[in-house]
């Protein structure tokens, strides 16, 4: 099939990952329409190596306060140190555990290149030949970044404390990019500090192998910043 965007990385050859796409797209340009002006979650986090530890976005974002959303959306969280690799946690709801927790075969900065283009489309594909898990419970997926595939992965069955730190610091954010202190001493240093990019998605089943979540921008966000995370399983 022609590619979905002018970048060479941008290829999707699975026809389920086209299907769900389909799906997600009408909803982004219903999206884009209602949206303007600049900034943005990705923009932010783009900027956060510019970031110190002085510069606790958390601190702000994180203030526990009365739920104000009510549309259900599901809350999905980048995070990893800035010298290590990134991690995704998918929650119901932000209050509770990740439904799922993964840590990408690559780095931080090999992901925020991968932002440059303010496309970013995520896939992830299971090679299971079963289909009695829900397609988020499978363990091992192939992880592939704007169409050019990193490596594997396994989802986590329990999270580290790095993880448990992570969400237990931003219960209360809705959404927004930043920094976390580390768990001691050593991480506060800039190459132990914890970035993260949280935002609300909307989640689209397409079959029972293959789901997709597209990320929601803000109001008052740039047109043209995407991010859309795949699931799908290969029989």
């Amino acid at each position: 099939m022609p590619p979905i965007h002018s970048s060479p990385f941008h290829q999707m050859e699975n026809p389920a990952i086209e299907s769900i796409l389909q799906h997600t797209t009408t909803r982004e340009k219903r999206s884009k329409s209602r949206l303007g002006g600049s900034g943005g979650i990705f923009r932010m986090f783009k900027l956060l190596p510019m970031l110190t530890s002085g510069c606790k976005m958390v601190t702000l974002l994180g203030r526990p306060r009365n739920p104000l959303l009510t549309d259900h959306a599901t809350t999905g969280t980048l995070f990893g140190q800035r010298g290590g690799r990134v991690s995704l946690a998918i929650q119901e709801d932000p209050h509770r555990l990740p439904v799922f927790v993964i840590e990408l075969p690559m780095s931080s900065a090999a992901f925020q290149k991968e932002m440059a283009s303010d496309v970013v489309r995520l896939s992830f594909e299971s090679e299971t030949k079963t289909n009695k898990k829900k397609v988020l419970e499978e363990f091992v997926w192939g992880v592939y970044c704007n169409g050019r595939k990193y490596g594997y992965s396994i989802r986590r069955k329990q999270m580290t404390d790095d993880e448990l730190h992570v969400m237990q610091s931003l219960r209360g954010v809705s959404m927004g990019a930043g920094v976390l202190p580390g768990l001691s001493d050593k991480e506060t240093m800039l190459d132990g500090e914890l970035t993260y990019m949280r935002a609300r998605f909307q989640r689209v089943v397409g079959s029972k192998d293959s789901e997709a979540f597209q990320m929601i921008n803000p109001e008052g966000a740039a047109d043209g910043q995407e991010l859309s995370i795949f699931f799908v399983r290969v029989h």
